[in-house]
C-alpha cells in the first residue's frame, strides 16, 4: 500500500511540477485565448477593409474622397490656396 501511495505521489508531483504538466497546459490555454482575441480583432479589421473595397468599387465619390485625402487631388473647377504662415522676425 505504501508503494502505491509513493507511486501516486510521484505521478502527482510530475504532473504539477514538470514542464510538460499542468504549467504547460495553463500556458497553452493562455496562448490560445490571446490568439482568439487577435483573430477577432483581425476579423473586424478585414470586415472594415472589405466594406471599403466594395465602396471604392461601387462609388465614384468614395474614390474621389480617398484621392483628396491621401493624394491631395484638386478638382478641375476648384482653386487651390496655400496659406503660408508669416515668419517671426523679432528674434
Amino acid at each position: 500500500m505504501i508503494v502505491l501511495a509513493l507511486a501516486g505521489l510521484g505521478l502527482q508531483a510530475e504532473l504539477w511540477l514538470s514542464d510538460d504538466g499542468y504549467r504547460k497546459t495553463v500556458k497553452l490555454r493562455t496562448a490560445v485565448a490571446e490568439q482568439r482575441d487577435l483573430n477577432e480583432s483581425l476579423r473586424e479589421r478585414n470586415a472594415a477593409l472589405d466594406a471599403e473595397v466594395v465602396n471604392l468599387k461601387q462609388g465614384r465619390d468614395a474614390a474621389e474622397e480617398r484621392a483628396r485625402t491621401d493624394l491631395g487631388m484638386i478638382g478641375r473647377a476648384e482653386t487651390f490656396y496655400q496659406v503660408v504662415p508669416v515668419a517671426d522676425t523679432t528674434s
